[in-house]
């Protein structure tokens, strides 16, 4: 019988072959690609059972390609690069990896947050270009319990921010229109529109994911609703907010600073305004890092397309209605064999 196929689009996890190591021997045929555009997607996949994807463009077009697929793994937490709709209508269900790194994008957000609210950067640079100065190098420089952090976005990595700002002292306020105000209360926060909470915080945090609804959510009006003494922070994508407004507002003194972890273009072009910003402090989409992230995600991601093929689908499936369209378009989902 026919090996099911399993295509890595993409990958620049420096893991070695973990997931060959894991689905090999199960029975896999494993193809590793470079794919970086739709077209090479379809080139290399059009006859793969599963996919695992980290950044590869499956638009519409290339799902209607995938001529045997029937789960496509995501090799992260995001998944906008998926058009999860289209997988859906084909019957393809579609998992992310949603907890390998909630500790370390927790503690970097965190980290972040606190480096800009104590001022950290400017104090270090001042230091080293000679100078022994306190209150001339850090004008804005919060005392927690007197300050609101707002966590916008109270998912898994969302909630434990939440948490961290409230056990330092910060008086915490949370905005999330898929979570009740009941449920949010329940875990001691306050429920907040995202207007209230951008009016009311000194910090913001994002944690939500990129769609439609929340492309550039934080804009020019938005910006305009904080205060120019209030920080944001960003390590979800960088599509939520709209990057020349923000380096309009940092530039004018709108907002006293940011830190950004993601960008709409990654890596940073180098005529970023972003670049020129006053006040912002970057790192290069290096929130989920930890070495042991690093080894756990690829053996996630594989472990998905095993326990898919097993019958017992993960619980991180996002569209579980795919079985819907499987009847609909008359197919049946049966198990791949091996041998």
């Amino acid at each position: 019988m026919t090996r099911p196929l399993v295509v890595i689009t993409d990958s620049n996890l420096t893991s070695g072959e973990i997931e060959e190591q894991l689905l090999t021997p199960a029975g896999f045929e494993v193809i590793r690609a470079d794919c970086r555009s739709a077209q090479d997607v379809i080139d290399a996949a059009a006859q793969a059972d599963a996919l695992i994807v980290q950044w590869a463009p499956i638009t519409e077009a290339v799902i209607a390609r995938l001529e045997r697929c029937r789960f496509i793994s995501r090799l992260g937490i995001g998944w906008d690069m998926i058009d999860v709709a289209a997988a859906s209508r084909r019957g393809i269900a579609v998992a992310n990896t949603p907890d390998y790194c909630t500790e370390e994008v927790s503690a970097h957000t965190f980290a972040l947050a606190l480096a800009l609210s104590r001022g950290l950067v400017g104090l270090d640079r001042s230091l080293r270009a000679g100078e022994w100065s306190v209150a001339a190098n850090t004008p804005t420089v919060l005392r927690p319990s007197l300050a609101t952090f707002a966590v916008v976005g109270f998912g898994r990595i969302g909630t434990r921010v939440a948490e961290l700002a409230r056990a330092t002292g910060f008086q915490v306020v949370v905005h999330d229109p898929h979570v009740s105000d009941a449920e949010i209360e329940r875990r001691g926060f306050q429920s907040a529109s995202l207007d209230e909470a951008l009016a009311a915080a000194q910090v913001v945090s994002l944690h939500v994911p990129l769609s439609d609804e929340t492309y550039h959510v934080i804009d020019a009006a938005a910006l305009a609703r904080m205060d120019d003494a209030s920080f944001l922070v960003n390590t979800s994508r960088g599509g939520l907010i709209d990057e020349d407004a923000l380096a309009a507002a940092l530039s004018t003194g709108a907002i006293a600073g940011a830190a950004l972890d993601v960008f709409e273009q990654e890596p940073l072009p180098h005529e970023s305004p972003l670049r020129r910003a006053p006040n912002l402090l970057l790192t290069p989409h290096a929130a989920w890092y930890s070495t042991q992230a690093l080894a756990e995600l690829p053996l996630r991601a594989a472990q998905h397309v095993l326990d898919f093929f097993a019958g017992t689908p993960p619980e991180s499936i996002l569209n579980p209605d795919y079985g819907t369209a499987l009847e609909m378009i008359g197919a049946t989902h049966t198990r791949v064999g091996r041998g």
